[in-house]
């Protein structure tokens, strides 16, 4: 790759939409598609979502929970699914929450970040509420690979309120913290940084906070949480143009069938751009 991640994140932004669908094969969504709970169905499931999305969303994130908990052979699976989509030309973001210190860091980001592994992303998901810093082993690696990482900053879940929200010393709580670091990180980069924030969608009106990181937002929580596309500019306000909505149920409880997959990915992306002010 010849440029970071934040680059070719904004040039498929700008050429497919800033949609960014999930594989989530849960086992109920399993079920609903008429498949086996099983590495079969789950197979199944993430190539009919890659074959009929690949040429049209900017971005897939596969959540590695639903692999690996079939063991290896899951995870040969999520492995044929990364290395399918990013064949196809889309963007893969790892959602995989990973975060420890020290080598244990070091060896999770080599996982999913290091260009010779079989798992290499674009960009992963992960944890820094063991303090900022000790993401530094894939923040580093990031950069070296090309890479991007999305921090856990704001999240939709109510429970993350008790450690975002909370105050520091200095006045300045938790999550807006996690902003500011990201926004270091990204000082100077352009067209966008490749260090984003994870800010759920569906938490109402952010104004308080600087979004404005030069990087990416992954906007989880639009379709089956809630949020709409509609509710984007007033949650996001003038970082708008760098977020990146996630939406999962919303599109996949529409397959199998390939082209009812298809339509429902485009009438997000149409909603989307919709909602997004004119340049």
């Amino acid at each position: 790759m010849t440029e970071p991640f934040g680059a070719r994140l904004r040039h498929a932004m700008d050429e497919r939409g800033p949609l960014c669908v999930g594989i989530d094969p849960h086992a109920s969504l399993l079920t609903e598609w008429g498949l086996a709970d099983d590495v079969s169905g789950l197979e199944r499931f993430s190539r009919t979502v890659v074959e009929a999305l690949s040429d049209r969303v900017a971005v897939f994130k596969p959540q590695s929970a639903f692999f690996e908990r079939f063991g290896s052979r899951g995870v040969a699976v999520l492995e044929k699914t990364v290395q399918e989509a990013r064949a196809a030309g889309a963007l893969v973001l790892m959602d995989a929450k990973r975060g420890d210190i020290g080598s244990t860091m070091a060896a999770y980001a080599e996982a999913f970040l290091h260009k010779d592994s079989p798992l290499f992303s674009d960009a992963l998901t992960v944890s820094p509420y063991l303090g900022y810093g000790s993401l530094s082993p894939a923040v580093a690696l990031a950069r070296e690979s090309g890479a991007g990482l999305f921090v856990l900053a704001l999240t939709s879940n109510p429970e993350g309120g008790e450690v975002q929200h909370a105050v520091r010393a200095d006045g300045r709580n938790v999550g807006a913290t996690m902003l500011a670091h990201l926004a270091a990180e990204n000082t100077g980069e352009e067209p966008l940084g490749s260090f984003g924030a994870v800010v759920g969608a569906t938490l109402g009106d952010l104004s308080t906070y600087d979004l404005d990181i030069n990087g990416p937002l992954l906007a989880p929580g639009v379709g089956a949480q809630g949020a709409t596309p509609a509710d984007l500019p007033r949650v996001f306000g003038a970082a708008i143009r760098n977020v990146v909505p996630n939406v999962s149920r919303g599109v996949l409880r529409h397959g199998p069938d390939a082209g009812a997959l298809r339509d429902s990915a485009e009438r997000f992306a149409d909603e989307i751009r919709s909602a997004l002010p004119s340049a």
